[in-house]
């Protein structure tokens, strides 16, 4: 049997978590056995089944700065702390002797995790065979001001990984678009789809039955302010005689989620924790209010529904702004930056986004679980003909 270990660090909401989760289940029903090293606070109803799951001592962040790092009690981590992380990390591998290691977004992310990774690429390159490093990102990645460190980047990238698999479709963004130094070639890059939820609706809803206004930002506390002034829209709007819903993530705090329901309430307004039938409400509603992230966007266009868009820019992230900036260009979206996010103007991106009536259908590759998984299995193929 085809053995896999993958490693996932989700932080501030669970974006990389759900996709690596899908990339899993797309394995395991192809016969691999799958080892899945979650690093990220536990998330209720996202771990991926049928697989071997591996938790590591959780760490996460305080808000959109991503530093310090954080253990689970909010504490900055110890030498212990780290130390422990990396040991069960090579325990983990060492226990599933993987043909394919994919580690999700490193070293093009999360490199203030590079205390347990290196420990573990020592493993791989003492290994005979060596078992494929594959480097899993997302369809655009963050930005930087200096081009020295994405040099030093791409120098650990040759040095390590064997392959980068980018979920996303080249006709709307490719690696080197965020990443230039990824230009040269220098390392195998397969594009493979977006990763979307399995199951979803193939069939659109009507526009004439479509009467809610849904609105939601990420998992975490970054999207509040967002949420507050989406609920003062309302009043503003021509569409407010529909139904108007919030969704709020668990990781605003109870006071302030208790805060925004109070200013629901008054605004007639439903407010409420984010719910595992999301898909489905954004599906069956008329207008989908949301950040840019890569999974919410999926969705939405996945269900054809028209777009209003806030991307998260907090702290100098630009991946949102650009892939909202990509699908306003196609037609795909309204765009309400955060810098003038204000009642009056969602309202009025929400007006011009009812008026748009059904969207047109996801232009873009969406069978990336599948095509990852396949990818995968090819690699560690190599690697087993190397055993013989």
């Amino acid at each position: 049997m085809t053995r896999v270990l993958i490693w996932v660090q989700h932080l501030l909401g669970s974006g990389h978590l759900e996709r690596m989760r899908w990339v899993a289940e797309a394995l395991a029903a192809r016969g691999a056995e799958v080892h899945f090293v979650s690093g990220g606070v536990p998330q209720p109803g996202r771990m991926p089944r049928e697989v071997r799951l591996i938790q590591l001592p959780a760490i996460k962040v305080a808000d959109a700065r991503f530093t310090p790092l954080l253990d689970a009690a909010g504490q900055p981590l110890t030498e212990a702390f780290r130390r422990a992380r990396a040991q069960a990390l090579c325990a983990a591998y060492d226990e599933a002797r993987p043909a394919v290691v994919v580690l999700e977004s490193w070293p093009f992310g999360r490199r203030a995790l590079g205390f347990e990774l290196a420990p573990l690429l020592e493993r791989v390159a003492s290994a005979t065979p060596q078992p494929r490093v594959v480097a899993s990102v997302r369809d655009l990645l963050q930005l930087r001001a200096d081009p020295a460190r994405d040099a030093a980047v791409w120098r650990t990238a040759q040095e390590c990984i064997d392959e980068i698999l980018v979920h996303g479709d080249p006709a709307f963004a490719r690696l080197e678009d965020t990443f230039p130094p990824a230009a040269d070639a220098a390392i195998p890059v397969t594009y493979t789809g977006y990763v979307v939820a399995p199951g979803r609706r193939t069939t659109a809803v009507p526009v004439e039955t479509r009467r809610e206004i849904v609105i939601a930002a990420s998992s975490g506390d970054a999207g509040r302010d967002f949420l507050a002034k989406a609920i003062a829209a309302r009043a503003l709007s021509a569409q407010a005689a529909l139904d108007w819903r919030v969704l709020v993530g668990p990781g605003v705090p109870a006071e302030a989620f208790d805060t925004l329901v109070d200013e629901g309430r008054r605004a007639g307004v439903s407010v409420e924790r984010h719910r595992p039938d999301y898909r489905e409400l954004v599906a069956d509603a008329r207008v989908s209010v949301s950040q840019a992230g890569y999974n919410t966007i999926q969705d939405v266009l996945g269900a054809r529904t028209p777009a209003v868009l806030v991307p998260f820019a907090a702290e100098g992230e630009t991946e949102q702004a650009m892939r909202a900036e990509r699908l306003a260009a196609r037609g795909l979206a309204e765009v309400v930056a955060e810098r003038d996010l204000a009642p009056a103007a969602l309202a009025a991106a929400i007006d011009r986004a009812a008026l748009r009536g059904l969207a047109p259908p996801c232009p873009f590759a969406t069978d990336g679980a599948a095509r990852t998984a396949a990818r995968v299995l090819e690699l560690a193929a190599c690697v087993a003909g190397m055993r013989r």
